[in-house]
């Protein structure tokens, strides 16, 4: 029996990818107006980008704790084994309300084999890493061979991004209130990126091309053997923004493919929209 892989909807992924790759999701929650909503199933990101364009901000939550034990219990009942590649533990209390949940199914069911890793990821950087898991598992690769693969990707996976405004992320405390400059009036921009699975301003620029430029950059600094890889794009609600960085990329390093999605609801609702971001490895498997 092949090993079944599970994330949650903070990779990113399109709906489509779960039922073609067999693999589960586990959607966190948003809020609006006091109705709850399961991200990807029951809500749109652009009904999110349109509310917060409103003035708004939605809620967020984490997969529910009934959710997971449902999942796993049910996945330990028909003695499947199964890797859970999980939301950065810095941005979500997710991972460790899943962590918790595992334990209290073992204790009836000790022999369940599911392990569940901290990617220090969000967005199309988690997504990168669940297609390969994916794509794994479909050959029949064992659970230790996935595990390995996971976590090196999830160590060398580079996320570089910009947003229209910092104030959502300060808002949310996905960045300090101290980081949050606001320069709409001079069009200054914000290039931020993950370190250690959180949220880290590095530079501001002024001018969305210039941006573009370093962004460009900055991937030539880090990326290794960029030629060789497939490239990821999230956008939310700018296409176009991401289809001429897609441009960009291509030209300049001709990678194996660039895959482009759109950023989902709950990601979305901390990043605002126009948010545009890039993951690449720094390091690819010897």
């Amino acid at each position: 029996m092949a090993v079944k892989i599970l994330t949650d909807s903070a990779s990113d992924l399109p709906i489509e990818f779960y039922e073609e790759n067999n693999v589960i999701l586990l959607p966190l929650k948003v809020e609006i107006n006091g109705q709850e909503y399961e991200d990807l199933r029951t809500i749109s990101p652009k009904t999110v980008y349109d509310f917060i364009r409103g003035g708004n901000l939605p809620k967020t939550s984490q997969v529910s704790p009934l959710m997971f034990e449902e999942v796993f219990t049910k996945m330990a009942e028909s003695n499947e084994e199964g890797v859970y590649i999980a939301l950065s533990s810095q941005l979500s209390g997710t991972y460790q309300t899943a962590v918790m949940i595992l334990e209290q199914v073992k204790e009836k069911y000790p022999d369940f084999k599911l392990d569940i890793i901290d990617t220090k990821c969000a967005s199309i950087g988690q997504g990168l890493v669940v297609k390969e898991a994916a794509k794994l598992a479909e050959q029949n690769t064992s659970r230790e061979e996935i595990i390995k693969e996971v976590i090196f990707m999830c160590e060398h996976m580079e996320h570089l991004f910009t947003v229209e405004d910092l104030e959502y992320l300060a808002k949310g405390g996905r960045v300090s209130k101290a980081s949050a400059f606001l320069g709409g009036l001079l069009n200054i921009k914000p290039l931020l990126n993950m370190e250690d699975g959180k949220l880290v301003p590095l530079e501001k620029l002024r001018g969305k091309k210039k941006l573009l430029r370093r962004m460009l950059d900055v991937m030539k600094e880090r990326g290794s053997q960029l030629d060789q890889q497939v490239i990821g794009i999230s956008h939310a609600d700018d296409l176009e923004t991401a289809v001429e960085v897609k441009t960009l990329i291509m030209e300049e390093f001709g990678p194996k493919d660039v895959y482009i999605s759109s950023i989902g609801s709950v990601i979305g609702a901390h990043t605002g929209a126009g948010t545009i971001a890039i993951f690449f490895l720094n390091q690819l498997p010897s």
